[in-house]
């Protein structure tokens, strides 16, 4: 594609979001105004749905198809960028450098913090549609907890540690159930990600039916999708170069 046809689609797709966004803002409720559509509207809607943390009831339940999306752009950022990192012709693979000493206080507070942060991340899937949390950041924590192992030691022992094929398992397993579970919920429901589970008591783990079944399938391909994204930069930092370098 020439440069001319780039600027031209380019301009195409950009007037048509500014149109879109204009118009959105002039459709906004005047500042100030008593009209809150996600108190009067969301918030019921959690309640009867057994799902105490609204957020999590807003982005697994009332709005799963957008979040279904929203995982799917994720997925597809991760391929897109391990594809353009992956080792091109011109680029070969070498040792890894011994790049000096960790510092000891360093070590000691990235092994202190690596259990601590993987305990938070599971805590704050499990937890999704009960308190603050959800799949989405407790899939970054994860990822951030397992590369602490990067900080605190070296990228070797990351490496040895690190299985980057089965977290692209995760990253596949985690959308792929996404979607299932919008399929059983559209035979269950007559909707695509209907919530088909029963509601226990408000506030329980196991109260909120799909919500945290969804949110666990998240934090699932959350963390998968961000252990393949780093690792991709890390091996073309780290131990690829070119030819002639």
């Amino acid at each position: 594609m020439s440069r001319l046809a780039r600027l031209l689609v380019f301009a195409f797709g950009g007037g048509v979001m500014a149109v879109a966004f204009v118009l959105a803002v002039l459709d906004l409720p005047h500042f100030g105004t008593h009209e809150h559509l996600y108190r009067d509207l969301a918030v019921p809607a959690a309640v009867q749905h057994g799902t105490a943390n609204v957020v999590s009831a807003v982005n697994f339940d009332q709005r799963a198809v957008d979040t279904f999306g929203e995982e799917s752009i994720l997925i597809a950022s991760v391929v897109g960028a391990a594809a353009l990192l992956r080792p091109s012709s011109e680029e070969t693979e070498q040792r890894v450098p011994d790049l000096g000493r960790t510092l000891e206080g360093t070590r000691l507070i990235g092994y202190v913090l690596l259990p601590v942060t993987l305990v938070l991340g599971v805590d704050l899937v499990l937890h999704g549609g009960t308190t603050p949390g959800g799949g989405f950041q407790g899939g970054v924590i994860l990822a951030t907890g397992i590369h602490l192992l990067y900080v605190a030691g070296s990228y070797p022992a990351l490496d040895r540690l690190r299985p980057v094929t089965m977290f692209e398992i995760a990253d596949s397993v985690g959308a792929a159930a996404f979607a299932v579970i919008g399929l059983i919920g559209l035979a269950s429901t007559g909707a695509f990600l209907g919530d088909f589970l029963p509601y226990g008591d408000f506030g329980q783990i196991l109260s909120t039916g799909t919500v945290q079944v969804l949110s666990g399938v998240v934090g699932v391909e959350v963390v998968g999708g961000m252990v393949v994204l780093l690792s991709s930069f890390f091996e073309q930092e780290i131990t690829v170069r070119a030819e002639d370098s």
